[in-house]
């Protein structure tokens, strides 16, 4: 058999297992398919750096990215199979049976990983050496040189064709059984007392500013998951345990049934670069959290390092400061999202929500358990690779228009959005060039824990450059930091700048 074969003859082998895997982890858990168990292993030893570097340079792009970096890296290594199986076929199979084995140990190392995960990488180990071997019988040569008997070059492309229709079709029916389904035209109950209707946003004037309520699917998305937990809300609970007297487990249907209440919240990643877009504001529906913990009675609420460690379906963490989740600020256990249940990219059936502080601190989607302990005996995900544990939102404000580089003339709309979440923000200003700040119009105050659009009437004065600056004032008269700050480890802080053209 020629090197091409040879390679073509390992990468089907290994695509036809990753398939039939993807098929079978489609019916019985999709996050343990093999291509997304290595990409979550993946995940977990990337240094903070580099996935800072990914999500600035991919946005919410990064896992389909490291997607295709884990499949490119599974090609080559079966491309290698194959010729090594040229030597001998026994040294393609042992090269395929590691690389299952790679995907069977990251299954185990899972913090939900068991025995029973291990199906869909025996099958692949099953199907992988089956596939190489046929396609090396079939390739075949016989003593002259030339293929012999049934084993034709026709008989190899028709035996890899078969081989890549099953890759592909049981990809494919594996990513559809595995697709998350929409929940959107579930009932969602109501509040018991709703707020008022949100006021008109000035993109109805202005329509390059941020929209004053982000829609359901612009809303920025960072997590770890791979696959898109597709819980049952019908199966869905929720656990209350640790440094509690009465610990309980409740069901979506008792859930529901409790008080619920609406709060205006904004979001923001701790990955946002200053100016950046992982921040969003939605209209949130759900319980108190301080109504969850008092019914679980917390020991020591007081206690010197409590926090509410969380734990989503898939094992992934999330410590939140015990105080954060009971006091005055009113965090939720939510249901809802801008009037309709949440979707499950953001945590369906049901997520944490707490403002003020950056989603890896309080924003836990599907979430089953809350645990009351301290940090010294449990560390979360984001906590064992140097993350900040108490990392209130830095106050910012955001140039929405013009863009970077943009052209501008005469009258121009300089906007945007600004956020002091727990603070409330008091005014935004803008400098243009080295004049000094001027105070910018604001949109409606919606309250503490939601951001303000603004705006500024601009007459450029002429050609060339202009440099423009916004930040933002809040809570007691305080001035947002212009000092730079990354976003390792407790978020970005410092003054947006962008350049504009005058034409």
């Amino acid at each position: 058999m020629s090197r091409r074969r040879a390679a073509l003859a390992g990468v089907l082998a290994a695509a036809v297992a990753m398939g039939l895997a993807h098929l079978l982890a489609a019916v019985l858990n999709p996050a343990t398919s093999p291509v997304l168990i290595i990409g979550s292993a993946v995940i977990d030893r990337t240094p903070t750096a580099l996935k800072d570097w990914a999500i600035e340079h991919f946005g919410t792009n990064d896992k389909t990215v490291l997607l295709a970096s884990v499949v490119a890296g599974t090609v080559v290594l079966a491309a290698i199979s194959g010729l090594l199986a040229r030597r001998r076929l026994v040294y393609g199979i042992v090269v395929q049976l590691l690389l299952v084995a790679t995907a069977a140990a990251a299954t185990l190392e899972r913090p939900t990983g068991s025995w029973r995960d291990l199906a869909p990488a025996l099958l692949a180990a099953i199907a992988g050496p089956l596939a190489l071997t046929g396609l090396f019988r079939l390739g075949r040569s016989g003593p002259d040189g030339y293929p012999s008997g049934a084993n034709t070059r026709r008989a190899f492309l028709a035996g890899s064709g078969a081989i890549a229709v099953a890759a592909v079709g049981s990809a494919a029916l594996g990513q559809k059984l595995g697709a998350a389904t929409d929940p959107s035209n579930l009932a969602l109950p109501k509040a018991r007392s709703p707020l008022p209707a949100l006021p008109t946003g000035l993109e109805k004037t202005y329509r390059d500013i941020t929209p004053l309520r982000t829609p359901n699917g612009a809303f920025y998305r960072v997590d770890t998951a791979l696959a898109v937990p597709n819980l049952d809300r019908d199966s869905w609970t929720l656990t209350v345990e640790g440094d509690v007297e009465r610990p309980f487990t409740i069901d979506y249907r008792e859930l529901i049934g409790m008080d619920l209440i609406e709060r205006d919240i904004t979001m923001t990643c701790v990955s946002n670069e200053v100016g950046g877009g992982y921040v969003g504001a939605a209209r949130w529906l759900g319980v108190r959290t301080k109504d969850l913990l008092d019914r679980a009675g917390v020991k020591d609420p007081g206690k010197p390092q409590a926090q509410v460690f969380s734990t989503a379906t898939d094992g992934f963490t999330i410590s939140t400061p015990l105080s954060a989740l009971l006091d005055e600020r009113e965090a939720l256990l939510a249901i809802g999202m801008n009037g309709a249940p949440l979707p499950r990219t953001h945590g369906f059936p049901a997520r944490l929500i707490t403002p003020g502080l950056y989603g890896m601190l309080g924003g836990t989607k599907w979430v089953t358990k809350l645990r009351v302990t301290t940090y010294g005996d449990a560390k979360a995900y984001w906590t064992q690779r140097g993350w900040t544990t108490d990392g209130p939102i830095k106050p910012s404000a955001r140039i929405d228009t013009p863009a970077s580089l943009a052209t501008v003339k005469g009258r121009t709309v300089v906007g945007g959005v600004a956020w002091a979440q727990r603070h409330g923000v008091v005014k935004v200003q803008l400098k243009i060039d080295e004049k000094p700040w001027q105070d910018c119009t604001l949109g409606p105050d919606v309250g503490v824990d939601f951001w303000r659009q603004w705006y500024f009437i601009w007459d450029v004065p002429g050609t060339g450059q202009h440099t423009l600056q916004a930040r933002v004032i809040y809570g007691d008269d305080q001035t947002q930091t212009a000092d730079r700050a990354p976003v390792f480890p407790s978020g970005s802080s410092g003054i947006q700048q962008l350049v504009v053209i005058g034409g």
